[in-house]
């Protein structure tokens, strides 16, 4: 799976058709645009979701860029980086926590790359079984490490809000090279 890039620059010119949008939806749901407490809600939903989308403009490659020539050879691993997303069928929101390993060749990277890395692809509309892969991916086809790891648990409100209205975590996990030979991924797993 090729990891994604950046997307084009955000058109600025399309701000007001979007709060425009939000405005038809006020409307939608029965509710007066124009009352005092909705007046500033178009502009305010347009700013989130280009918050809460702002991932698109990070570059997974530009992130992991910055490596260490470092003589390791044991297993690396970042737990519990708690993340926020998009389920990109319903732009609800979903959020978790990723683990995230790997097994070093030649070259170590920061470890605020690897919760950069999470946020980039996690603040982009998603599903977490994409977002699980990405993360491996990216990491797998920039570091070159022997194998990788990533493990996400999240619970999504598109579940829990609506539809089947019920809470629960959803985990996925996305283990490649050497993460997949039966002793690594056991390691990996009991961490």
């Amino acid at each position: 799976m090729k990891i994604c890039g950046k997307r084009a620059p955000m058109n600025s010119d399309l701000i007001p058709s979007a709060e425009n949008a939000v405005v038809d939806l006020i409307k939608v749901v029965g509710e007066n645009p124009k009352r005092e407490g909705l007046l500033k809600t178009p502009h305010r939903v347009v700013k989130s979701l280009l918050e809460l989308t702002s991932g698109y403009k990070d570059d997974p490659k530009q992130i992991l860029s910055a490596t260490f020539s470092e003589p390791c050879d044991e297993m690396v691993i970042v737990r519990d980086i708690r993340f926020w997303s998009l389920c990109e069928h319903h732009m609800l929101p979903f959020h978790g926590v990723a683990t995230v390993g790997y097994l070093p060749k030649d070259r170590i990277v920061g470890l605020s790359k690897i919760g950069r890395l999470v946020h980039c692809f996690s603040r982009r509309l998603q599903v977490q079984e994409r977002l699980t892969q990405e993360i491996a991916n990216s990491l797998m086809e920039t570091l070159k490490p022997y194998g990788v790891g990533v493990i996400i648990k999240a619970s999504h409100l598109c579940m829990e809000m609506r539809g089947a209205k019920t809470a629960a975590e959803m985990v996925t996990s996305c283990l490649l090279g050497d993460f997949r030979k039966a002793e690594t991924r056991a390691e990996f797993l009991s961490m």
